[in-house]
């Protein structure tokens, strides 16, 4: 088999594995009811995952050493939050973490 003809099944393979991991859960949990108490338990899912991927940026790991501020990250973040606050809005959090990021990497 040519290496292209193998590239393409594996990639036909893996969307559809990928794509079945994510339609197969809506497909079962559409006729079963799940309890007040774990809907609202997975409702903070999504924010932990977004918090955990901020957090995590705000930091450097070099192998041998602690981890290290990422300054830039922690400078953009500043008035990334403050939208958040006040707009709750994701459109204008996600165009205020850019520019900020942006105007601090043009600066520097």
């Amino acid at each position: 088999m040519p290496s292209s003809e193998y590239l393409i099944y594996t990639i036909v393979g893996a969307s559809i594995v990928t794509w079945l991991l994510r339609v197969l859960p809506f497909i079962f949990l559409k006729k079963l009811t799940l309890p007040q108490s774990v809907a609202e338990f997975l409702s903070f899912v999504p924010l932990v995952i977004m918090a955990a991927f901020w957090f995590s940026s705000l930091f450097t790991q070099e192998v041998g050493s602690l981890p290290t501020v990422n300054w830039e990250n922690v400078l953009a973040s500043t008035p990334t939050v403050v939208s958040a606050v006040l707009s709750k809005n994701l459109l204008v959090i996600v165009i205020t973490g850019v520019i900020s990021l942006a105007l601090i990497r043009f600066l520097t």
